[in-house]
């Protein structure tokens, strides 16, 4: 189950005031009891397509070619889907897909726009048992009303709150005939603001009910939209529990609760344009923490993991849980090692790649955040993958500086730590993207 643009801290299981304040996901922090919740998940890259493409292979989306929005899930990629499908499993995808079109802004021969058409069946990614997806939901659809569409590229139509019709989706998969053991992907928009209208859409009322919110430590004395856009945000979040919980209702009612294992992630946050002009493409925790919850086998029992975890180790995570070994070409690790060997992280570090605001590359330990960007001169610059030099543009100690509100780049008091943060970043964009770039001192 994944979300789109969710603040870790709106999951109240997590304790923190936004999602405490109004118990804000009982149906979440059920699946975290019973199961698993991992504390430090983060995005490997903090926008919507890059990040999915980053889920769908397990490998980072410079390596695919899918380094920015508007960018086709290469048609030779094996994904998860093809992999499930040769292992028996059913596989069925619902709701946003975003990995369709491709450079469909700039006409020419290799132009491919699938926004609001349906989605042929090569794009898909490999799902192909059941499919009822929209390539860019928020240009189909609204808070109330749009379309999908289904795998007979059929429209299919809905007047109430989109979250709700998409589990509505879900709910008529799930309640199929099967024979075989499936693999559901189940993709929602919310909280993500609707593009066109510039604003968050959440179920009716939620301006009301949800007007008194905590400010989060991030967002204080900051300028941005979330005195206006939080309450709506909220109201996102709560549906999209109410749903979960119709979810799990539905695999109690068939029998199936226990011998169903249950992921529930999203691929960035939101800092509410206080980081930089829009919501996301940042090294913030704000934009980069993510909730990261898994029930059923191994993940049962309470646990919580204080261990890093990134979005790169989601793909050969859920593989593992099939029973299906990790292919070679996968990036990440499967998160139940930090089951099966306690106190072992799979990361000392996660590497992070930002696109569309800048050009940048980052690190998230512990201790430290620390993020370089390169020196560009036009907006058409930052859709470029990489860059031959970058320059030090954050760092900040977490122990200290929980919400990184005080950036010690510059500082030569820390100019260790930068040499020693650097040199790490330098090794992983070497391994990972086979590049030797310059990282200057800001």
């Amino acid at each position: 189950i994944f979300s789109d643009q969710q603040r870790w801290d709106t999951v109240s299981c997590y304790g923190e005031p936004l999602g405490k304040h109004f118990q804000l996901t009982p149906h979440l922090d059920q699946l975290a009891a019973e199961g698993t919740r991992f504390e430090n998940a983060m995005t490997c890259q903090p926008v919507c397509g890059p990040a999915r493409a980053c889920i769908q292979t397990g490998k980072y989306p410079t390596s695919i070619g899918c380094e920015v929005n508007d960018r086709m899930l290469p048609l030779d990629e094996k994904g998860i889907a093809s992999w499930f499908h040769e292992y028996g499993y059913e596989t069925a995808y619902v709701g946003k897909w975003h990995l369709a079109s491709h450079r469909s802004f700039r006409p020419g021969p290799d132009s491919v726009d699938h926004k609001i058409t349906a989605i042929p069946e090569p794009y898909r990614g490999g799902y192909r048992d059941f499919w009822i997806a929209s390539d860019v939901l928020e240009y189909t659809s609204h808070g109330y009303g749009g379309y999908l569409y289904d795998g007979d590229n059929k429209k299919r139509e809905f007047t109430g709150y989109r979250a709700d019709a998409v589990t509505d989706f879900a709910l008529e998969y799930l309640r199929k005939p099967k024979d075989k053991p499936f693999f559901l992907f189940l993709s929602y928009i919310e909280p993500h603001h609707q593009n066109d209208r510039n604003c968050f859409e959440g179920p009716e009322g939620s301006k009301e009910r949800f007007r008194d919110f905590p400010v989060p430590g991030d967002l204080e004395g900051t300028q941005g939209d979330w005195r206006e856009q939080l309450p709506d945000y909220l109201g996102c979040c709560k549906s999209l529990d109410d749903n979960v919980g119709r979810l799990m209702e539905e695999l109690k009612r068939q029998g199936i609760y226990e011998d169903t294992i249950i992921f529930y992630t999203s691929d960035h946050g939101s800092h509410f344009c206080t980081r930089n002009s829009e919501y996301k493409r940042s090294c913030h925790d704000d934009s980069i923490h993510v909730p990261f919850l898994a029930r059923g086998g191994i993940f049962n029992g309470g646990r919580v993991i204080t261990e890093l975890t990134s979005l790169i180790d989601i793909a050969p995570t859920l593989l593992y849980a099939a029973g299906i070994p990790k292919p070679e070409e996968m990036r990440g690790v499967p998160m139940q090692r930090l089951i099966e060997h306690p106190g072992e992280p799979i990361h000392p570090e996660v590497f992070i790649q930002i696109s569309e605001s800048c050009i940048g590359r980052a690190l998230r330990t512990p201790e430290w955040t620390y993020c370089v960007e390169a020196p560009i001169s036009s907006r058409e610059e930052t859709c470029l993958p990489n860059a031959p030099v970058y320059v030090e543009k954050y760092l900040y100690h977490l122990p200290s500086d929980p919400y990184q509100r005080h950036n010690l780049c510059g500082d030569p008091a820390y100019r260790e730590v930068c040499d020693s943060l650097r040199e790490t970043l330098l090794s992983y964009i070497a391994k990972e993207e086979g590049l030797h770039p310059e990282i200057r001192e800001s």
